[in-house]
């Protein structure tokens, strides 16, 4: 006897079992679901505003991949809004060169202007290179160097770019899982500082820095995949090289929790979003005014920043 395929409330085949939430959805069902979800995130936290030059940070990614088709998608109507794409080639062989011709094409396709940045170019040297050097040198203090110093380098030059390119807001594809991951690491690490700049809403602390926004923050991996997926989008698929450390013990970790205790993630980041004033407030009084820093210029917490002090 044939088991039945699980039907959508219309009646068609279900793409999908949302745990969470208790509900079988259809392709259609589905694709408009995650952008009813993405439009109220944005609604609801006033991440779009008119006369906003939103850059999207793209690597060829499904997150990035699906947050810009997405973000053209919801925008593209608006006259009053600009949008364009920008990628970062931090020179990891083998790596980079796949996942950017990918985002090349999307861009092109959809008719967004986008600006590629190199760490060669930057900093004098690609990430393959910096790490040997600093491995030859004998600095190297744990397995999440490399993260490090490409974690680093990758804020500084977005942050960076993105004024240079007059844009108001910076956008990410970082999802569910990220920001649940990244909740967990900072007070797993005691980075209070980097946790308080994290939340639904974009964080302009002076003019140097520019605000970014999340509107896929809500939505779990696996479904960005899928969207993705039944909308025909190509993207690289491959995990960096470079990955390693406590980012894949805390994801193993927090995808356990939801097996055995669906919507965990959800409740993560709920939770963390209601203490975040506080936290801000406690921050700002701790930290006190930003420096700019002596070599680049650049807002920093020290007198020279995490950037120039790691490459230059």
């Amino acid at each position: 006897m044939s088991q039945k395929k699980p039907l959508c409330k219309c009646g068609k085949p279900a793409v999908i079992f949302r745990k969470y939430e208790g509900s079988y959805l259809c392709k259609v069902h589905f694709l408009q679901s995650v952008e009813r979800k993405v439009k109220k995130n944005i609604r609801i936290h006033n991440l779009v505003k008119p006369g906003d030059k939103i850059g999207i940070g793209v690597s060829g990614g499904k997150d990035s991949m699906v947050t810009l088709y997405l973000m053209h998608k919801i925008l593209s109507p608006r006259r009053d809004i600009e949008i364009v794409s920008i990628s970062l080639d931090e020179g990891i062989r083998g790596y980079r060169e796949s996942s950017l011709k990918y985002a090349k094409e999307l861009c092109r396709k959809l008719g967004i202007r986008h600006y590629v940045y190199s760490f060669r170019k930057e900093f004098g040297k690609t990430l393959d290179q910096k790490v040997r050097q600093v491995k030859k040198s004998g600095k190297e203090c744990g397995i999440e160097v490399s993260c490090t110093l490409c974690g680093v380098a990758r804020r500084y030059l977005l942050n960076k770019k993105s004024r240079e390119l007059k844009l108001t807001k910076l956008c990410t594809g970082h999802n569910l899982d990220d920001e649940s991951q990244a909740v967990l690491m900072n007070y797993i690490r005691g980075d209070l500082y980097r946790a308080s700049r994290m939340g639904p809403e974009p964080i302009v602390r002076n003019g140097k820095f520019i605000g970014r926004i999340k509107p896929l923050r809500i939505i779990p991996e696996k479904e960005v995949a899928l969207y993705a997926i039944l909308s025909g989008l190509k993207y690289h698929n491959k995990e960096c090289p470079y990955r390693c450390g406590l980012r894949l013990e805390v994801r193993d970790f927090v995808n356990k929790l939801e097996e055995k205790h669906s919507g965990i993630k959800f409740s993560i980041l709920e939770t963390f979003d209601r203490i975040l004033p506080s936290l801000r407030s406690q921050m700002e009084k701790e930290i006190g005014e930003l420096y700019y820093c002596k070599k680049c210029g650049e807002p920093s917490s020290k007198e020279i920043c995490k950037t120039c002090e790691l490459w230059r």
